[in-house]
């Protein structure tokens, strides 16, 4: 069962690093086939998480580079993570779950109608768009505490309109903010004592092996890649979000 669990996280650090949403994988299989409460699920999950996302981030970052206003971003989307992940059981899934799907599907006909979008660019940067992007980082931080799956994903899709630059480029600030996210959600649950973790470490050293596999993707693989893997990962999410709503 260990080293089923180790094969998930790190498939799940792969797909993290691609596109984000490794959290379909790894916390579904850790509520199969653990006992433990959905906190220390969610909580344990974080750890392999934030593990693989920096492993990634820092692949991406040494290769691709970020602009400097990426860290302003990645402390606040932290901070609305915390404040999210505070706040979750106060929120409605059955409020949330409508509007993530209606996003998820408006991203993927966009992406889908728009083959030029995300190809390589020099970006463009103004006063206005870096206050958006600031704004963008702050509601999906709130978002992957309250709620999570495909926060790489928006975020790599708000850094590309806001800033008219490549799927890549925006791959690597994504995975820098992610990581903030990650550690202001996982700080929360940490408090509250939630945490697995020796199961966490093992998942983490795991999903960092996916994560440079991933991130090595990436690289390679280029905006085509990117456009793709979000395209699938769109169709995967409104899948599993719409069959939540119809057993709900």
């Amino acid at each position: 069962m260990l080293a089923f669990l180790l094969a998930a996280s790190a498939f799940a650090g792969w797909i993290d690093a691609v596109i984000g949403g490794g959290g379909l994988v790894l916390i579904p299989v850790l509520m199969s086939a653990t006992a433990m409460p959905a906190a220390s699920v969610l909580a344990t999950n974080k750890v392999a998480a934030i593990s693989g996302t920096a492993s990634a981030a820092a692949a991406l970052v040494r290769r691709v580079g970020v602009p400097k206003r990426t860290w302003a971003y990645a402390f606040i989307a932290g901070v609305a993570a915390a404040l999210g992940a505070r706040a979750v059981s106060r929120i409605d899934d059955s409020v949330a779950t409508p509007i993530i799907l209606i996003l998820l599907v408006g991203v993927g006909i966009f992406v889908a109608l728009n083959p030029r979008f995300g190809q390589e660019g020099a970006g463009v940067v103004t006063g206005r768009r870096v206050a958006l992007g600031a704004l963008c980082a702050v509601a999906i931080g709130a978002y992957d505490g309250v709620f999570g799956p495909g926060t790489g994903m928006f975020l790599i899709m708000a850094f590309t309109a806001v800033f008219s630059q490549g799927f890549v480029r925006s791959a690597a600030m994504a995975k820098v903010v992610n990581t903030a996210t990650n550690l202001g959600a996982l700080l929360v649950f940490g408090l509250g004592g939630y945490i697995n973790w020796g199961l966490a470490l093992a998942l983490a050293a795991a999903n960092v092996v996916g994560a440079q596999l991933g991130a090595r993707t990436v690289l390679k693989g280029g905006s085509t890649l990117v456009r793709v893997a979000l395209l699938g990962l769109v169709v995967t999410l409104s899948a599993k979000l719409g069959w939540d709503l119809l057993q709900g």
